[in-house]
């Protein structure tokens, strides 16, 4: 399924992302971790596919275990012991409960910032803050594709060093410690003249520079506005809520979960749908142009 939302205006999608990102690394109520995690899951499968599902079961999964496994191991606070290690430290119902949030806070938002990798390119960026910060807009773009352009050269280099008999995978210990080493230095050398030759070219066509015009094809239309007013819309519930007390919860000295009401039903319903926005669009999306090829 093609990705609908990417196609928004990027204002409309760095603000999403700032949005979920933040309230995934603040709130740690577990209804709306919960409703955070699946969101992020569900978009990461819709933008990546297979991909997507072999980092969220090799790496994300174990990931949450260990962290939530550990977290007891060191943080013995709470009032609830459940049992006691053989040096003598209690484990307690708090701090699982804790060590479980905190790994899925965790988890959440590296899902989200790969969801954010696939979206938010380095165009959209230089498009949102190339006039206001023009050189760290610059610099941030170029990090954020440096680390796929690099597996890519790596790869390259070292298909290249394997023809003449120099990969890491050919000869005595000490030859591959010294081809790994050929290696790198061949790809610190790309590295720094890429840099170099990226910042020249820029220069030389009047990046940062007062008064400077860019062709865009970024454009507000309506449907970034209807988008836009809705998602500000759920983000004031949502920190409304937060105002209230209604997003988080008590874990020590005991658990305390804040009371049900309708105001909190809201704020479940807001932070669901905020996290579902895109899974949401794309899905209508894909049905109206289900139906436009059904008239056909």
């Amino acid at each position: 399924m093609k990705d609908r939302f990417s196609s928004f205006h990027p204002i409309v999608n760095f603000v999403y992302f700032a949005a979920v990102l933040l309230f995934g690394m603040v709130f740690m109520h577990p209804i709306l971790q919960t409703a955070s995690l699946a969101s992020a899951l569900l978009y990461s499968i819709m933008l990546n596919g297979k991909k997507a599902v072999t980092f969220n079961v090799l790496y994300m999964l174990p990931l949450l275990l260990v962290t939530a496994v550990l977290n007891p191991l060191f943080n013995h606070a709470g009032v609830t012991i459940l049992f006691y290690l053989k040096n003598g430290n209690p484990i307690t119902l708090e701090s699982i409960a804790y060590g479980v949030s905190a790994a899925c806070m965790f988890v959440t938002v590296i899902i989200w910032f790969s969801c954010y990798n696939a979206v938010m390119t380095s165009d959209k960026f230089i498009y949102l803050f190339g006039k206001i910060m023009p050189a760290l807009s610059l610099i941030f773009s170029m990090v954020l594709r440096f680390v796929p352009r690099y597996i890519a050269q790596l790869k390259v280099i070292s298909n290249a060093q394997k023809c003449i008999g120099r990969d890491v995978s050919q000869g005595s210990i000490l030859a591959r410690a010294r081809n790994g080493m050929t290696i790198l230095s061949i790809m610190t050398t790309w590295a720094l003249e890429n840099a170099i030759e990226t910042a020249d070219s820029m220069k030389s066509r009047g990046y940062g520079l007062p008064g400077r015009t860019s062709f865009s094809l970024f454009r507000f239309d309506n449907r970034d506005k209807l988008v836009f007013l809705l998602m500000l819309g759920l983000i004031a519930v949502i920190l409304t809520g937060a105002v209230l007390g209604e997003n988080t919860m008590r874990f020590f000295p005991s658990i305390k979960v804040p009371d049900k009401s309708l105001l909190s039903f809201t704020v479940y319903m807001a932070y669901l749908g905020l996290g579902l926005l895109p899974v949401i669009i794309n899905v209508l999306e894909e049905v109206k142009w289900k139906r436009i090829e059904s008239r056909m």
